[in-house]
């Protein structure tokens, strides 16, 4: 783009292909009635981060996603063992290491922070997310997995419709759900731990859900809904990465979020389905039309009195 360095624009096709694969994989998980797992793991996989740089003792994205994804998938088998092993609902037990990770990995990042060479890091960026920051290889990497994430969902498509509508029939046809599930749970990671450097921990959840949530007032279809909601976190990502781009220092995370809000005040108000000035105008329009029946039929009545 005019006015962009080459940086800069390998940086907004890793943020638009990032909200793509983030809004896909959010639409699969409102549909699953999991959008805050999202959260939960969004916010565990920071004390993998942190723990991934004081392993090393630099600046290694590889291995700090690794330790993000490692740190993501223990949280997801907590969040699992609390809901199955006692009468903690799954939301408690999300709330519950949604905190507990969040609050370790902030403690880890306090310690870590006084290591030789770590204010240099960018460790920071990782709780609100600074795509500036990133290099052509960091943004490979990041184009790379997320694509990964974008072929696991379009090409079992079919397979995911039969997972998220009819587990049971799906599983009648020799599905197994249990793999099924740990595809989702991995891709779900995934595309987190991948986007926690452009979006930061706090926020990402935001482009897994607004996308979806958006989508689902302009259609009823599974396939539209998908696909809108892809166009949805790819174009949130792409304008709030080009607008963090002009100013100094501005994080990116923030911005990609305002922007998908500004997507879901768009749908809220005149989307196909349940759009709310779209159905101000559909009950004005049913309602003149019963007065106009109703004054039909009284006058009707009074030419037959």
């Amino acid at each position: 783009m005019i006015g962009l360095s080459h940086n800069a624009q390998w940086v907004l096709l890793s943020t638009l292909i990032l909200g793509t694969a983030a809004g896909i994989m959010g639409c699969l998980a409102y549909w699953k009635r999991q959008s805050l797992m999202s959260d939960a793991l969004s916010h565990a996989a920071l004390p993998g981060v942190v723990g991934g740089f004081a392993l090393i003792g630099f600046k290694n994205l590889p291995v700090m996603i690794a330790g993000a994804a490692v740190s993501a998938l223990i949280g997801a088998l907590l969040i699992h063992w609390i809901r199955s092993s006692s009468r903690v609902k799954e939301d408690a037990a999300m709330g519950i290491i949604l905190s507990v990770f969040f609050g370790l990995g902030i403690m880890m990042l306090t310690f870590v922070n006084r290591m030789a060479g770590a204010s240099q890091s960018g460790l920071d960026s990782f709780i609100f997310g600074q795509a500036a920051s990133m290099v052509r290889k960091d943004v490979l990497m990041m184009i790379v997995l997320a694509s990964i994430v974008l072929l696991v969902a379009g090409i079992a498509f079919k397979e995911w419709k039969l997972f998220l509508f009819d587990p049971a029939f799906a599983k009648g046809l020799g599905m197994s759900t249990r793999w099924m599930g740990g595809i989702y749970m991995g891709a779900l990671v995934l595309v987190i731990v991948v986007g926690i450097q452009a979006v930061g921990v706090i926020l990402m959840a935001a482009l897994l859900i607004i996308p979806a949530v958006s989508a689902r007032y302009w259609t009823q279809s599974f396939k539209w809904m998908v696909v809108l909601s892809a166009l949805f976190g790819g174009g949130a990502g792409m304008i709030g990465t080009l607008i963090s781009t002009y100013g100094k220092g501005w994080p990116t995370g923030p911005f990609i979020v305002i922007a998908a809000a500004c997507l879901f005040v768009v749908s809220l108000a005149f989307g196909a389905r349940k759009g709310l000035v779209v159905l101000a105008v559909q009950q004005y329009a049913q309602r003149k039309k019963l007065r106009r029946t109703t004054f039909v039929q009284q006058s009707a009545l009074e030419r037959g009195s």
